[in-house]
């Protein structure tokens, strides 16, 4: 089990791989989940896969096992910044809640949000442990390369139960609240404590 943190400036260097995460993509958010989200040549995608973003892929001879996207709270492209802020400021059509936040939704160098996060559904339940805590590894080590101090993520409200198993240290930035399929609620994972 391999993982391989993308940019468009590297990703001439992994052949398919990068690829291969918008499929599996698709897979996971689109025929899995059944979002509405926008979707090309078998890949799901949306306006914040930008060069200004990272996607951490884990991957075994191929296949993509689990994926996560990067995005600098700084990003601008055209009128989108990143996922949570611009729910917030209420760009994204109602589809997440602006009062998703107790505050002003961060804009910092040193903060970046984790979005677009998914497991391969046809993972066995005995490798799914092994591949989040790869997940939580490759995250904040590529997150602390990119000059993080703080990630912040909307995802699912259990985040209690198996952040802390991971060792990682975060608090809730706003209320939960039910979004297509789950109950869900932002957090902040702070990455500025020891290194593991």
């Amino acid at each position: 089990m391999q993982t391989t943190t993308l940019s468009f400036s590297n990703l001439h260097n992994h052949g398919e791989l990068f690829a291969n995460l918008f499929r599996a993509r698709k897979q996971s958010f689109i025929i899995q989940k059944n979002w509405d989200l926008p979707e090309a040549d078998d890949m799901e995608f949306d306006q914040y896969d930008t060069p200004q973003s990272r996607w951490i892929a884990i991957h075994d001879k191929g296949d993509v096992l689990a994926g996560i996207r990067l995005t600098p709270t700084t990003a601008r492209c055209g009128i989108y910044s990143y996922m949570i802020r611009d729910a917030q400021e209420g760009i994204l059509g109602g589809s997440i809640p602006q009062d998703l936040l107790d505050e002003k939704a961060p804009v910092e160098e040193q903060t970046w949000e984790c979005s677009r996060v998914f497991v391969n559904h046809a993972i066995p339940q005995s490798l799914r442990r092994r591949v989040h805590f790869k997940m939580v590894d490759a995250m904040t080590g590529a997150a602390r390369e990119l000059g993080a101090t703080r990630l912040i993520a909307l995802t699912g409200s259990s985040w209690p139960r198996w952040y802390g198993r991971c060792g990682l240290e975060a608090h809730a930035m706003g209320r939960k609240m039910w979004i297509d399929d789950g109950e869900f609620q932002c957090v902040s994972i702070d990455l500025s404590g020891k290194m593991h």
